[in-house]
């Protein structure tokens, strides 16, 4: 404590800072030194070896892959480009068949059959219809304008949904791009070369092949495309190339062939279903299912319609209204007679051609609709359900132009047996006529007179010979009319005797008979063979006067770059005379009578004038009836493939019923044309032969008999 009085000192705050010069400041004191512990190294444990040795690996890989995938990417990179250099002008791929196309136009003008690859000419991307275009994109390639080539989603899902199928990753759908399957379409820029491959089908099934490296390759070529093509070029080969059915590469040679019209003015519908066939072009051709091919369609309509390329009421629309087939395409005829002209033409302009063949043919398409409904309707209304046996038939004029053309009840099909021009066939009492010429060439009338009388021989080592007339029956003394009119087999066989077999052999090859005839004394029962054509031109040899006669039915050969200019006519036609034509005349007056009064009476047709002949060989194994008016000849056979006897027909009945009703269609509305024939003048007068000539005959033929 302070003395009293004394003053306090003046109580200052203290001077936190220096300001004097020598005022030296606070030392901060100095940090503390840690005292660091020796770190001991850490021990791996054997998961930690683990750890480290695998993500080594795993950086290691990772760096290798990355490095694989530049060299990878390089490497396409490279050869994309080096193969986008070497592909042609897209111009250049557009028809890439090996082979031509054969089209054949009826007596109108009127496209009626197709053979070979169809290919209508080059179209556009730009110049098809945008419906057209629209639905293949739509159904093949919704992306189209917007990858590269290839679609790693489209074959994502594509392995994803074959997996779940059960299938390979590259068995079912593919994923491929409109620009792949072009790269397909085109083999890769691989060309056919026969040397490698037997035929272009097998060509083109060794380029549909799926395996890993194709489809590597497949890339290749389809990013290939993309770098030298445009879009549009792409899809304009695709449009060209692609196979639709039928025989048709594109869809120009598709729309004509289904529809009759351009590809560049179908509708909705019709390019539904154009677009529809890609998917499976045999399985969904109209021409072979056409419900199927509308069921396919519908799915493309739908297609369309989600995608915004038709509206809702253009969509209704298409699946209201179905696309239509053409009447050439519908009705599917001629397919006996176009395989019947291919087979008749030269092989380099038909089945071998490399160009693009136009025939215009004798082809009639309300003759030949006449004869495929006749022929429905007598095998529905008078054979037995299940029958197996077959017919054909055979319309021509008379100079030899086939009208139309049968092959066998499958009217609609073409490619198969054709029994009109392939069937080699006995012709029984068919070929009596020839007989009945040779002899009113040898001065013989109609009215003359010849026996029917028993007629037995004893042939060694064959025993007794006994032919019979067909009614078991015999007339003895008759005409020469009556015994063409009832068909008599022994008249037959002697008056072939009498005028002799070389003769008739003469006038029956006169005639068109191509095949061996026989040399015996059954020459005149018809055992010699021959084809429903063959003998339908013999009798059209008849009705033009007597002159031979070539069936044909092609008129007019060209190709379809130069289609003004022919390279080749018919080829057939009327040629040299076989007998006189007032014998012709006669004959066909004989012949009338056959259907007036004989055995073809079942194919009277009212008011009309008709001559013909049936035919029955032994045991019933062929039925035949030929008969012409004036403007007309029709022949028909009937059978069965493996010569099973028929039962209950003979030539007269069954055969005569379909010519009737073939003729009967045929004819309706048609004015009557006379035959060209005279009738004889006079009553039954001269003997073909007397008692002792038909006695030296049947001795003659005896002992030829004995020595054979």
């Amino acid at each position: 404590m302070s003395g009293k009085g004394q003053k306090r000192p003046t109580l200052v705050a203290e001077n936190r800072y220096a300001t004097r010069r020598d005022a030296k400041p606070t030392p901060k004191p100095a940090p503390r030194k840690r005292k660091t512990a020796t770190k001991k190294p850490k021990r791996r444990g054997p998961l930690g070896w683990l750890r480290a040795i695998i993500w080594f690996f795993i950086s290691f890989v990772l760096k290798i892959g990355i490095a694989g995938g530049v060299i990878i990417s390089l490497i396409i990179a490279g050869a994309v480009l080096f193969k986008s250099s070497s592909l042609p002008p897209a111009s250049d791929l557009i028809d890439g068949r090996a082979r031509g196309s054969v089209t054949m136009l009826d007596v109108n003008g009127e496209q009626f059959a197709w053979r070979g690859d169809q290919f209508a000419g080059m179209i556009t991307a730009s110049s098809v219809s945008e419906h057209l275009k629209n639905a293949v994109i739509a159904t093949e390639d919704k992306r189209f304008y917007r990858h590269f080539g290839i679609s790693p989603r489209g074959i994502a899902g594509a392995v994803r949904n074959n997996l779940a199928a059960g299938n390979g990753a590259l068995s079912g759908a593919g994923g491929s791009t409109i620009t792949q399957q072009t790269a397909k379409l085109l083999c890769q820029g691989q060309p056919y070369d026969p040397d490698i491959w037997a035929t272009e089908t097998a060509y083109e099934a060794d380029c549909r092949q799926t395996t890993l490296w194709r489809k590597v390759t497949e890339a290749i070529y389809a990013m290939a495309m993309e770098v030298r093509y445009t879009k549009d070029e792409i899809l304009t080969i695709y449009l060209n190339r692609a196979y639709l059915g039928a025989g048709t590469r594109g869809f120009e040679a598709a729309a004509q062939r289904y529809f009759g019209v351009s590809a560049a003015g179908v509708t909705p519908a019709q390019a539904a279903l154009l677009a529809g066939l890609l998917k499976a072009p045999s399985s969904y051709a109209p021409t072979s299912n056409l419900q199927r091919s509308w069921d396919r369609a519908s799915v493309v309509v739908g297609l369309m319609e989600d995608q915004g390329y038709i509206t809702a009421a253009q969509a209704q629309d298409a699946l209201t209204n179905p696309a239509q087939l053409s009447e050439a395409a519908q009705t599917r005829a001629g397919g006996y007679f176009a395989d019947w002209v291919m087979d008749t033409g030269p092989s380099y302009f038909t089945e071998d051609t490399t160009e693009d063949v136009i025939i215009r043919t004798t082809f009639e398409p309300r003759i030949q609709t006449a004869a495929e409904e006749a022929l429905d309707w007598v095998f529905e209304n008078k054979v037995r359900e299940g029958s197996e046996a077959q017919a054909a038939i055979v319309v021509m004029s008379a100079d030899g132009a086939v009208r139309a053309m049968v092959g066998g009840r499958q009217t609609s099909i073409g490619g198969q047996f054709n029994r009109a021009t392939q069937a080699l066939r006995q012709t029984g009492s068919l070929f009596k006529p020839f007989i009945f010429s040779a002899a009113l060439e040898m001065g013989h009338g109609p009215l003359d007179i010849i026996n029917d009388d028993p007629l037995c021989l004893n042939v060694p080592g064959s025993g007794e010979w006994c032919p019979r007339n067909y009614d078991r029956e015999f007339k003895g003394p008759i005409t020469l009319t009556q015994a063409l009119q009832e068909s008599r087999n022994i008249p037959a066989i002697m008056l072939s005797e009498s005028v002799g077999r070389e003769a008739v052999q003469t006038v029956a090859r006169g005639f068109g008979f191509s095949n061996d005839l026989a040399n015996g004394p059954a020459l005149a029962l018809g055992v010699s063979e021959s084809t429903l054509i063959e003998m339908t031109g013999a009798f059209a040899g008849i009705l033009n006067g007597g002159s031979s006669v070539t069936p044909y039915g092609m008129e007019q050969l060209s190709l379809r770059r130069n289609a003004a200019v022919p390279l080749m006519g018919s080829g057939g036609g009327i040629g040299e005379r076989v007998i006189r034509e007032e014998n012709a005349r006669t004959l066909t007056w004989m012949m009338h009578q056959v259907i007036e009064q004989g055995t073809g009476q079942r194919a009277k047709i009212d008011g009309w004038q008709i001559a013909g002949k049936s035919g029955t060989t032994q045991s019933a194994r062929d039925a035949w009836f030929i008969a012409f008016t004036g403007d007309y000849v029709t022949g028909v056979w009937m059978g069965y493939d493996n010569n099973t006897p028929l039962t209950g027909v003979t030539g007269g009945g069954l055969p005569a019923e379909i010519w009737h009703e073939v003729m009967t269609r045929v004819l309706d509305g048609m004015v009557p044309s006379p035959l060209p024939m005279d009738a004889p003048q006079g009553e039954p007068s001269t003997p073909v032969m007397t008692d002792d000539q038909a006695q030296g005959l049947i001795e003659l033929i005896l002992r030829e008999l004995q020595n054979q």
